[in-house]
């Protein structure tokens, strides 16, 4: 009997072992398990570009969903709206896509003025702006604009100068006559120094040609004199410079603070408002350089080298070796032959090269 209570005792705990394992498999084997959903919050960016010191409205943000996990208490969510739209300000110029954070805005009322132009905050730290003289062909025409990436090259023209002188070669001669010891005439009379001795007279200094050299003809074994039959030529070479510049403006920057509404007064005349519409074609442009660079451009302006920019693709971080170019590179670098002296030679005589005119070409004839 005793034995009998045991084995129903020992059926009963396997059944009851089995269930809750069958329950056990079904809910956690079976049954798929659903990932929790993550929770998002809605945090505000700047849905355009915002100035320095420019004011912080509902106009100039939009909102987008971040995790909570990502969200931080410095973001400002949806039920922040009124603590960042309440007398806010940009402490510095907000690029758009930027999720505004305190640290961005200030109060207005305890807002620090700005100093200097809204645009110097542009430039970046170790850096200076600087503008330089452009033109329609130094500008790529005018394929160069704010923000572009361009490399600058420049063209000097190089001449012998003396160096005492400081003056370009060849001197001129000059001829001393009458020089030595003796009396000078005057209006007096003849007469000496006032110690009894000869005055140095140094005579009269006749300017001549400019200095030449001494050549010995081979066939008649005669010297002769030669002079420069021109001023000299100088000599050209240009260079890449700086690589990578950055475009901070191209033409003139605002006289009109930001902000400021112009009223113009209506023109009546047709050709005016015409002009008054056409943009100006810009003359300078304002680069982003290091001040090393900045004073080796201030020295290429006032020393009238001729400065190009050449666009470039702003992804490209690279920097080329480049060889200046000059006459002796042109000839060995393109294997430039010398033309040989001919006993002949094509007519009309070629001392310059024209462009040949082609019928469907413009003339354009400046108004009288």
């Amino acid at each position: 009997m005793r034995r009998g209570r045991t084995l129903i005792l020992v059926l009963l705990i396997v059944i009851i072992g089995l269930i809750v394992g069958f329950v056990a498999i079904r809910q956690f084997v079976l049954t798929p398990q659903t990932p929790e959903q993550p929770v998002f919050v809605e945090v505000y960016y700047a849905a355009q570009n915002i100035p320095q010191g420019g004011t912080i409205t509902e106009d100039v943000l939009l909102t987008m969903n971040l995790p909570q996990a990502n969200v931080v208490e410095v973001m400002y969510t949806r039920d922040e709206l009124p603590l960042l739209t309440n007398n806010k300000v940009a402490k510095f110029p907000l690029d758009q896509g930027v999720v505004i954070t305190e640290s961005m805005v200030n109060d207005a009322s305890a807002a620090v003025p700005i100093s200097g132009p809204q645009w110097a905050s542009l430039i970046p730290p170790g850096m200076t702006a600087m503008s330089i003289p452009a033109s329609r062909l130094s500008l790529s025409g005018y394929a160069i604009n704010d923000g572009a990436h361009v490399n600058i090259n420049a063209c000097l023209m190089f001449v012998d100068i003396d160096p005492t002188f400081q003056t370009v070669l060849p001197n001129l001669t000059a001829v001393l006559t009458g020089t030595g010891l003796g009396q000078v005439t005057g209006s007096e009379g003849t007469g000496y120094g006032a110690v009894g001795l000869p005055i140095l007279s140094l005579g009269v200094v006749t300017t001549g040609a400019p200095q030449g050299r001494l050549e010995l003809d081979p066939s008649l074994q005669q010297p002769y004199y030669l002079v420069p039959s021109e001023v000299q030529r100088p000599r050209l070479v240009c260079q890449m410079l700086l690589q990578d510049v950055v475009i901070m403006k191209l033409g003139n920057f605002s006289l009109v603070p930001s902000g400021t509404v112009t009223t113009q007064p209506a023109a009546t005349d047709p050709t005016a408002q015409e002009q008054a519409a056409a943009p100006e074609a810009p003359d300078i442009v304002t680069l982003i350089v290091t001040p090393q660079d900045s004073i080796t451009l201030s020295y290429l302006m006032y020393t009238n080298a001729q400065i190009s920019l050449t666009l470039r693709n702003p992804s490209d971080q690279a920097r080329q070796a480049t060889e200046a170019s000059t006459l002796q590179f042109l000839l060995s670098q393109y294997n430039i032959p010398v033309p040989a002296k001919l006993p002949y030679a094509m007519q009309p005589a070629l001392s310059t090269l024209v462009s040949p005119f082609l019928t469907n070409d413009t003339v354009t004839v400046p108004p009288q």
